[in-house]
């Protein structure tokens, strides 16, 4: 007997929406691009073609007029994240502009701690109340804050493609190694089945930008 499973989302399930945001509903969040992550001491798989990714991004997020937030970890004494560390300077492409706004944190949360909640009030109330969430790693600060932008009634959509993050000991498999593929599509499949969508490219933010 064929096997006619089909396993669905918890969102699926109560058919709520999964088309991503247009840009004039949405705040883009750009997760801790810093160059640690690049070239410095925590180096991500796949980092140089989500760097181009992110970008692609931030250019439509820039283009359509939409508020971009970038978030930036740090931490104090000998962490690759201290501020004196050079390393977590945002990479270049990914830069801020204007009057974009740079959050520092200290959790992997964006916003347990800072002032994220209170930069994207102002623009909820003008009817931006979805995040495009794009950065490093999948795992710990993308994961973390899009958990939290849930708990304050965000919906999300991240970017598969502009987000990378490194391979990892199995906890359960003495000597296995998680790749950072799988650790990369195991996270977002978590966070597609209830807190919103996910893309799989920058392109497909635009498909229903019409």
């Amino acid at each position: 007997m064929t096997n006619s499973f089909v396993p669905l989302t918890l969102l699926q399930m109560v058919k709520a929406s999964l088309t991503p945001p247009r840009w004039d509903r949405a705040t883009l969040l750009i997760i801790d691009a810093q160059r640690v992550y690049l070239d410095g001491v925590i180096p991500l798989t796949g980092m140089d073609e989500a760097v181009a990714e992110a970008a692609d991004v931030l250019a439509q997020a820039r283009a359509a007029g939409a508020p971009v937030i970038h978030i930036v970890h740090r931490s104090g004494g000998d962490s690759p994240f201290a501020p004196t560390n050079p390393q977590t300077r945002i990479i270049d492409a990914l830069a801020p502009q204007g009057e974009e706004v740079v959050v520092e944190k200290t959790f992997a949360n964006g916003f347990t701690e800072t002032t994220l909640a209170a930069e994207l009030a102002p623009w909820r109330a003008r009817g931006r109340d979805e995040l495009v969430v794009v950065g490093f790693m999948t795992h710990n600060c993308v994961s973390s804050t899009v958990r939290g932008a849930r708990d304050l009634g965000y919906r999300c959509t991240v970017v598969a493609s502009a987000c990378a993050t490194r391979p990892l000991p199995d906890p359960t498999r003495p000597g296995a190694i998680i790749s950072a593929e799988e650790l990369h599509r195991a996270s977002l499949a978590g966070l597609f089945d209830t807190h919103g969508p996910v893309v799989a490219t920058a392109a497909d933010l635009l498909a229903d930008q019409c």
